[in-house]
């Protein structure tokens, strides 16, 4: 085959002409002495100079008198000729003396056996090039100077992974840091602890990559430590080809111009808020503790009353009935006491989460089938210092305000999360103080309240329920003691969507501990007869066994008919306690309804599980029908039973009675009683002769002081506050007069917060009962 590669010759040639057409580029030969040999057109059209006026010079013709000072050409020659290549960028000049800045390359040229031939030198002007750039430069330090005058605005650079980069005058001034401290920091060290801690650093730079700018406002932190409110906007800075480079970062101290608005527009509602929720909470706290004293003189004369005439029954009951009442007054007190910030708490370190699934039974027997109940608790929850037992009564009133806003029936959610409260939030608040709290929320899918009900919702007594139903304290009773216990309380709520009630709890690090018990509750039997109709034999069992225990006198049958059955042989019977859902036709609404028809006297309690039955209507039981869900304990069923048939016998409260025995812990103690209210000196006075000790009466305590001076008493029961003398200020006068002498202080109200005492003191909540008398009269002192 015929060669088909090019003669060398014949390359030489294209090379030659290829050069000789050229006249973008100057390419000329140069010798080893620096002398210019061969001359192009590109020569010309950069140079200027014609070959014959070229070719023979000094390379360095072509350079500025400041580069041949310094040998530049010589140099660029050496360099090629030790390295075989030499480039760089600069003046250079052209025949008339003008200049321009050239992209210039010098390559040496060897023969075969190693030895310097020549060099070729090829120059392009590239000025516009240079211009351009130049400008760039030009741009970008202004631009630098622009940003670094700015001192309103702290704007910084940022790298992808949020380390501070470079840092403007704004900046320094704004947080505090001249650049040389800053530069390599990560950003996060502007904000407040818990934000850093709680992620939301990282979180605006996510939002910036992902959308490109991230807008926010928050409090920030200076070198010295101070805070600043800061409005902030970062955008993602990406390269040609979209890849991240950086963040470009631009913070604002707004301050004063935040401030001003929130005085403006935040200030004066929350301080007018405060301001009635704390003159309201003064009053119901003063009503709650003279009700209190008015409710001990009738419970003092109601239990009076009651050990003269426990043998007649009728006499009895009415009392029993009176006492009640008095209960459902404490009650109400205890609530005004818990909106007006006054009541006694018992707060422990706790963990809700397995509190309020203890609550499950509870509300689901309270709210009725109607009502789905959920409970949400989230991983890892925080615990917090809390009075539990009453915690338990705020879900309640919650649960049964929801209920009663859900008539045909809904979902209520309980949910308990932590939850950070930052500066931003607490910023309109001021009695709450920013950190980490635990988050119980109670949510319904109700009617929702309107915005003019919503503001008045935590006011006592102010209800949308119709007259006679509910006191109006349920919410104001919870908002109390919430803010006693450290925390806070937010209502949400939509026409139509539901409500929620945010309850924000202090966090606590300490160990929780377990739920405190409730007090055991003294179990009342009887010796009645109860009929107990149940088809499950094994409940069937457990039940007698219960009321015989009980001291109940017990029949049995497994289903309606039988039960009819034993009702017709004509045995006496005092309760008919029976399961709602019984196998057979007969449906047991309709035994019972026959059953009372056979023995009018007999009462009737009936028994269900959680499925929708035939005396449950739309959540609620139908019109005096009393019932006992399942699953019940054994007091929940002494108590129930007890309740429908009303007080036990003289005899079985002489088994099992309440009251402690005249003279219980004691024999004859001198007591002396100081009270303003003489109502409430005379019944104290008959309690205490009740249990045996000899009491003395005085509503001034200047008397009482008299009295010391000249008798012994073995101990002094005074009010907290009597005329002309607080209470405290009476007993350190008494215990001076007789060293010995034990000190109760009785007041409607918490026993306040005071030095340590130098005597004996012992606090009795009124109303109390005359157990409660007997045991501070009888137990060790403080």
């Amino acid at each position: 085959m015929p060669d088909k590669r090019q003669p060398a010759g014949t390359i030489q040639n294209w090379t030659d002409k290829w050069v000789a057409s050229v006249s973008d580029y100057s390419i000329c030969a140069i010798s080893v002495e620096g002398r210019i040999l061969t001359w192009n057109p590109g020569g010309i059209a950069i140079h200027g100079y014609q070959p014959e006026e070229i070719i023979g010079q000094m390379l360095n013709i072509l350079y500025t008198e400041d580069d041949r000072q310094k040998m530049a050409p010589e140099g660029g020659l050496e360099t090629a000729r030790r390295t075989g290549r030499h480039e760089t960028e600069g003046w250079r000049v052209r025949k008339g003396g003008s200049t321009f800045w050239a992209s210039d390359v010098i390559t040496a040229l060897r023969t075969e056996d190693g030895e310097l031939a020549c060099f070729v030198n090829i120059v392009r002007d590239i000025t516009e090039k240079k211009a351009a750039h130049d400008a760039v430069l030009e741009s970008e330090r202004r631009f630098r100077m622009l940003v670094n005058g700015v001192t309103d605005y702290a704007i910084f650079m940022l790298s992808p992974d949020g380390v501070v980069t470079n840092w403007n005058s704004g900046a320094r001034r704004i947080k505090g840091y001249v650049a040389e401290e800053i530069i390599g920091s990560h950003f996060s060290r502007f904000y407040m602890p818990e934000d850093a801690a709680a992620g939301l650093p990282q979180r605006g730079l996510t939002a910036a990559a992902r959308d490109g700018r991230f807008e926010a406002e928050g409090w920030r932190v200076r070198k010295d430590g101070s805070r600043f409110w800061a409005h902030v906007v970062i955008d993602a800075i990406r390269d040609e080809e979209g890849t991240l480079a950086g963040f470009a970062k631009i913070t604002r101290d707004i301050t004063e111009r935040t401030e001003a608005n929130r005085v403006l527009e935040e200030t004066r509602t929350a301080l007018f808020q405060s301001q009635k929720m704390e003159a309201i909470g003064k009053l119901t706290g003063g009503v709650a503790h003279d009700f209190n004293n008015v409710l001990q003189v009738l419970r003092g004369n109601l239990e009076l009353l009651e050990n003269r005439h426990a043998s007649d029954g009728w006499t009895r009951e009415r009392l029993d009935k009176a006492i009640d009442a008095v209960e459902r007054g404490a009650k109400l007190a205890s609530q005004l006491l818990a909106f007006g910030r006054r009541q006694p708490l018992r707060p422990v370190v706790i963990n809700l989460a397995s509190a309020i699934r203890g609550m499950d039974d509870l509300l689901r027997r309270a709210l009725g089938e109607t009502i789905e109940v959920e409970t949400v608790v989230a991983g890892g929850l925080w615990n917090t210092i809390v009075d539990i037992h009453q915690l338990e009564n705020v879900i309640l009133n919650l649960a049964i305000n929801a209920r009663d806003a859900m008539p045909d029936g809904g979902k209520l959610t309980m949910e308990l999360a932590n939850a950070m409260l930052d500066d931003q939030y607490v910023a309109g608040l001021p009695d709450v103080t920013a950190g980490q709290y635990v988050m119980l929320a109670v949510t319904d899918t109700g009617t929702g309240m309107r915005p003019d009900v919503l503001e008045r919702a935590f006011d006592p007594f102010f209800t949308t329920k119709p007259e006679g139903v509910g006191t109006g304290l349920g919410l104001s009773m919870a908002y109390g003691f919430v803010k006693q216990s450290g925390g806070h309380t937010r209502i949400y709520s939509e026409i139509g969507h539901g409500t929620t009630v945010k309850i924000y709890l202090p966090r606590s690090t300490e160990k929780a501990v377990e739920p405190p018990a409730k007090p055991n509750v003294r179990l009342l039997g009887g010796t009645e007869t109860i009929l107990v109709v149940e088809d499950d034999l094994k409940v069937q069992s457990t039940v007698v066994d219960m009321l015989s225990g009980l001291g109940y006198s017990v029949l049995k049958a497994n289903d309606a008919e039988q039960a009819l059955t034993v009702i017709r042989s004509g045995i006496h019977i005092d309760l008919l306690f029976t399961d709602v859902v019984m196998p057979g036709t007969l449906r047991s609404p309709d035994m019972a309804a026959q059953a009372v028809q056979l023995l009018p006297r007999l009462k009737v309690l009936f028994t269900s599980g959680y499925t929708q039955n035939a005396i449950i209507h739309g959540g609620r039981l139908d019109q005096g029908v009393e019932l006992l869900s399942k699953p019940y304990s054994r007091e929940q069923l002494a108590y129930k039973i007890r309740q429908i048939l009303g007080a036990a016998s003289a005899t079985d409260r002489s088994q099992d009675a309440t009251l402690p025995a005249a003279n219980a812990g004691t024999t004859g103690l001198r007591v002396l009683l100081v009270d303003d209210d003489l109502a409430l000196l005379e019944a104290t006075s008959e309690l205490v002769k009740m249990l045996g000790h000899a009491p003395a009466t005085t509503g001034s305590p200047e008397e009482a002081l008299r009295w010391l001076r000249d008798e012994a008493f073995d101990v002094v029961v005074a009010d907290l506050a009597i005329p002309d003398m607080s209470g405290v200020e009476f007993a350190e006068k008494a215990v001076q007069l007789q060293p010995a002498l034990r000190v109760v202080f009785a007041s409607g109200n918490e026993m306040p917060a005071a030095p340590a005492l130098p005597f004996r003191w012992q606090a009795l909540r009124k109303p109390y009962t005359l157990e409660e008398l007997s045991n501070v009269l009888g137990s060790p002192a403080v």
